[in-house]
């Protein structure tokens, strides 16, 4: 679960600014490469966005739904060829997960969530929210506020659906092609390298011995299941730690780590240094 029950009572974010922006050739606003201190959710409404997003450009559709953390640089880059419309709310005094104050979840990098199971109910709920501000009745602020922290938990229940691994099953490789069960290993701590993953779970999975598995994947790669893993973690964690500052219990525990004492020493016996001191050089280049 994302979001624990004792957590629901700080739940009373701040809505800051709701804004429907329409991109055609009749409406060019260009942006500038901007970051804020507070949380923003840019919805995808209709059309397609191009995105910077800290030095990387993304191509995003209808029904993706960018999470800008405080800190994450990001531009809009305008297309007066391509029709666009884009739902971007700011959000403060977010506190949902009993993480750090304003800052959202998310699964990875980059912060982009598209909605899948629960796209009914999210588009739904962004057409309430153009509707209330449009119209404005009595006790439309309140009404917004209701639909925003609506929003949010749609967005929380869609990312908490995403973050159930699929499991690893012997006819995904049937062929026994070394390579090709070394790939999908690969591809599968990629994916859910937040997730508790272990060489004996995944060896019951495939119905292939510890051994066997740990045997192919050095053969291939050079390295053990498990050293390639904390690799994937710790890059992940660099990654998280350039782009946002958050306490390292918190890192720790986005890349797949409960012991934040334990991915600490990981990261100083790995890059020299500890995780918060790589953060603080990397945030303090940026300025």
């Amino acid at each position: 679960m994302l979001i624990p029950i004792q957590c629901i009572d700080s739940f009373n974010p701040h809505v800051m600014f709701i804004i429907h922006a329409v991109t055609n050739k009749d409406n060019v606003y260009p942006t500038t490469y901007h970051s804020h201190d507070f949380v923003e959710l840019s919805i995808v409404t209709s059309g397609q966005a191009h995105y910077t997003i800290e030095g990387e450009h993304y191509v995003l559709k209808k029904g993706d739904v960018m999470v800008f953390n405080p800190g994450v640089h990001h531009q809009a880059l305008v297309d007066a060829s391509i029709t666009c419309t884009e739902l971007h709310i700011g959000i403060g005094n977010l506190n949902i997960d009993c993480n750090a104050p304003n800052y959202m979840k998310s699964l990875s990098w980059p912060p982009i969530v598209t909605i899948e199971k629960y796209r009914n109910e999210f588009e739904q709920c962004c057409k309430e929210i153009e509707k209330e501000q449009r119209l404005r009745e009595l006790g439309h602020s309140f009404m917004l506020k209701a639909l925003v922290m609506k929003l949010i938990l749609i967005l929380y229940r869609e990312m908490d659906e995403c973050s159930q691994p699929p499991s690893l099953e012997a006819s995904q490789f049937a062929s026994r092609d070394k390579k090709v069960i070394v790939q999908s290993l690969i591809d599968y701590m990629s994916s859910y390298y937040m997730e508790d993953i272990s060489l004996d779970n995944i060896s019951k999975n495939m119905y292939l011995s510890p051994v066997y598995i740990s045997k192919i994947f050095k053969e291939e790669t050079g390295t053990s299941p498990i050293n390639y893993l904390i690799q994937i973690r710790l890059e992940k964690a660099k990654q998280i730690l350039e782009n946002n500052t958050i306490p390292i219990n918190m890192v720790a525990k986005a890349v797949g780590y409960e012991d934040a004492y334990y991915f600490s020493k990981l990261f100083k016996k790995y890059y020299g240094m500890s995780p918060s001191t790589y953060g603080k050089q990397k945030i303090a280049q940026k300025k």
